[in-house]
């Protein structure tokens, strides 16, 4: 039955509809069940030559003419969508014919990418990834859908944002140096044309450590070099951000991001480093692992250490374009309030009014940057604080109202609540006083 349903689709019966219904009726089949078994005929085939006979041991892969399997893609073009067609897709996609030109249609990998990219067909990671490199329109299209759909649709938490992005692949994928530095690429340039908003860092930043997750899973042997992702850094540097907070004892935090803040202060203060891109360069480097700039701040509070370095690495985040004198001044203002807020940070009873002055250096200060380093120190002080806890809402409250920064501390909490969530550190009072405020915050964002 199969096989005269086969030779039945390329006959003259298949032009006489009557009659080819009364040929299938015959052989037992109803039309919608004739039409699949034929595409699945169709498709068996086509993958069995694309990948060679493997039953009789003969390899055909290199008979196969690239003419035949470009016109191969484009005939799959009207029917993408179509589950029978995935193992075709996917053969298609992984092969190659032993030629450096492309000899799939431009037309169908744009088709099979948005078609991916929008949950219309499900593919297996190899086929994606072979898909994006080798076009790489179609990962520059991927990585702007996930973007556009990230910071259009409201999000409750970062573990969803999270979700969003490990879904798409990209992660995974970019574990490929081609593919990370376009991706890296995309990222830096919406960066830089949304000024630095925190929806984005925030975005940018969570990719980096589920990218760094997908590194870890890698198979060794096909590991490539921390080099080949950031080929034009300081090595030292990268090593150290790469290193996951998670596999150093919490008691060499501090320790560790001292040594980050010692190498940056001296790439930054180097004479070589001449021009604005070269310092934008640096600084989006260090950005993208926002995770330790977070600790950071939390480790100025919550443990003994010398703070000047880690000030020191803050500052630059909140404002690597300063020159060294106005980088000095950023330094004094936040030294400044650090020293008011460990005054504090013992204190079990508090009321607002203790922590009026370092707010009232959040209003005065000229410097915008700078305003972002001390709401950030602020938001700790509230959420690791015995007497912070007592009067977190109404300060959150008075700093969101006064100077609109609902956007910026709700990112912070954001952050902090994911961070908490995926390494289980705070006590539960700190969970949630996090979830309470991020209620209140929410809808005002």
């Amino acid at each position: 039955q199969s096989l005269l349903c086969h030779l039945l689709s390329s006959s003259k019966w298949e032009s006489n509809e009557a009659e080819t219904s009364a040929f299938i009726s015959t052989l037992g089949y109803t039309s919608a069940e004739y039409y699949c078994h034929l595409v699945k005929n169709m498709v068996f085939s086509l993958v069995a030559e694309l990948r060679g006979n493997q039953f009789s041991g003969l390899n055909i892969q290199g008979r196969v003419s690239a003419s035949c399997v470009n016109a191969v893609s484009l005939f799959c073009l009207p029917l993408i969508t179509l589950p029978d067609l995935t193992p075709l897709l996917e053969s298609l996609l992984l092969y190659h014919g032993g030629t450096s030109k492309e000899i799939l249609s431009s037309e169908f990998l744009e088709a099979v990418n948005e078609a991916f990219i929008k949950k219309k067909i499900s593919l297996p990671e190899s086929a994606v990834f072979s898909l994006w490199l080798r076009h790489l329109p179609s990962i520059e299209k991927a990585t702007l859908y996930v973007l556009e759909q990230l910071v259009s649709t409201p999000l409750n938490s970062l573990e969803e944002v999270a979700s969003v992005i490990k879904d798409s692949l990209l992660p995974q994928a970019a574990s490929h140096p081609a593919i990370f530095r376009i991706v890296n690429g995309i990222f830096k340039n919406v960066l830089l044309e949304t000024d630095g908003t925190s929806e984005v860092m925030t975005i940018i930043q969570v990719f980096t450590q589920l990218f760094l997750t997908a590194l870890q899973n890698e198979n060794k042997q096909n590991k490539f070099p921390l080099k080949a992702y950031f080929p034009y850094h300081h090595q030292p540097l990268v090593t150290a951000l790469f290193k996951r907070p998670f596999e150093l004892p919490t008691t060499h935090w501090s320790q560790h991001l001292k040594h980050i803040s010692d190498m940056l202060k001296a790439l930054v203060e180097d004479s070589n480093i001449s021009s604005l891109t070269d310092l934008l360069d640096i600084w989006f480097l260090v950005a993208r692992f926002g995770e330790w700039l977070d600790i950071a701040a939390e480790q100025l509070l919550k443990a003994p250490v010398e703070p000047d370095a880690l000030l020191w690495l803050l500052a630059f985040y909140y404002c690597p374009q300063n020159e060294n004198q106005q980088r000095t001044q950023t330094l004094v203002e936040a030294q400044a309030v650090y020293n008011h807020l460990r005054r504090l940070f013992s204190c079990t009873v508090l009321s607002v009014k203790d922590l009026e002055a370092a707010v009232h250096s959040v209003t005065d200060i000229k410097q915008c940057c700078n305003q972002h380093l001390i709401t950030h120190l602020l938001t700790n002080f509230l959420l690791f604080s015995s007497g912070g806890h007592m009067i977190a809402q109404e300060f959150i409250y008075h700093i969101t109202e006064t100077t609109d920064r609902s956007k910026e501390v709700c990112s912070l909490l954001t952050r902090t609540a994911y961070r908490i969530n995926q390494n289980g550190e705070e006590n539960q009072r700190t969970v949630k006083l996090l979830n309470e405020l991020l209620q209140k915050l929410t809808p005002k964002v």
